[in-house]
């Protein structure tokens, strides 16, 4: 469903044409289908329409009448070696990459093949385009729940109060967690070119944002900005942050394939190797010691 008459005829333009199945919605041998329905069985969800990007990239080229306009744009995106492409899209597609990638490239080519792209088509093309995709891709995502929090953070509330809400606030996401897991705000994925540009900070001075509720991404400075100086986002939510620089690292190395060096980064490098498991082991410790010492005072009371 599209938001208005207006977004739809957008897309019609741009790349629609090409991907509109019509009274073929329900038909599970339509080749569109068809890729849809093995994106979704080997990786539901949460980027559910990450394989539509491509699809939806190939079918703008297709579309435009500029169409090396469309592909010097989409070059814009970093590219990465090959070692680096098969590891990003392990991450994506799991233990039996190989065997999916190669179903999806196989169903990507009977629904979308052009000879103007054929180098995308191939087993290296393909995976290169995959590994864009998951790369340059931003989650788009909008939550009452996360609105409701920021509401929350902004009111000016006694100390008891504030530590009782923000107790409540940690537990709900932490009881959303087991039933959505750690995508609950995305919606899907789109690339974007400026933001990707952005290079990553454990310090970040800018944040992405859909304050508007649709696809437009809002990038929004945390701090002052000081010409010349690089905008920098963050791959890491507000609590891994916190984390220690070892724990951090090893997020960042798992996920994006890079050892950060951040200011914040480099001004704790002589901090204790340490990763977030051993220090939730060692504050789980310390409640528990303290639990004991509770239980001790109130059996001297």
């Amino acid at each position: 469903m599209y938001c208005s008459a207006e977004c739809r005829q957008a897309a019609w333009e741009q790349h629609h044409r090409l991907l509109c199945i019509g009274s073929s919605h329900h038909d599970p041998d339509h080749p569109l289908n068809k890729l849809q329905d093995a994106w979704r069985s080997v990786h539901y969800p949460p980027e559910t329409s990450s394989i539509m990007i491509m699809a939806r990239m190939v079918a703008t080229i297709k579309q435009a009448q500029d169409k090396e306009r469309w592909q010097r744009l989409f070059s814009h995106f970093c590219s990465r070696t090959a070692n680096e492409e098969e590891e990003i899209v392990h991450k994506l597609l799991g233990e039996k990459f190989q065997g999916q990638l190669s179903l999806l490239r196989n169903l990507f080519t009977t629904a979308l093949y052009e000879d103007r792209l054929s180098q995308w088509f191939t087993p290296e093309g393909f995976r290169s385009l995959f590994s864009l995709v998951g790369t340059n891709g931003q989650g788009i995502g909008t939550s009452s729940l996360s609105q409701w929090v920021h509401a929350c953070d902004a009111l000016e509330l006694p100390s008891q109060q504030r530590e009782q809400l923000d107790a409540l606030i940690d537990q709900l996401y932490k009881d959303i967690d087991k039933e959505t897991g750690d995508f609950l705000n995305c919606e899907g994925s789109g690339l974007f070119l400026l933001q990707s540009s952005c290079n990553h900070s454990c310090a970040p001075n800018a944040e992405a944002s859909f304050p508007d509720n649709n696809f437009l991404l809002h990038l929004s400075a945390l701090s002052d900005i000081s010409p010349g100086e690089e905008i920098c986002i963050s791959y890491l939510d507000g609590c891994q942050r916190e984390r220690s620089r070892h724990s951090r690292h090893k997020i960042l190395r798992e996920n994006y394939l890079f050892v950060c060096s951040c200011q914040k980064c480099m001004s704790q490098m002589d901090d204790a190797d340490m990763t977030s498991e051993e220090e939730e082991e060692e504050e789980e410790a310390e409640g528990e010691t303290e639990g004991d010492d509770m239980e001790d005072e109130m059996t001297d009371v």
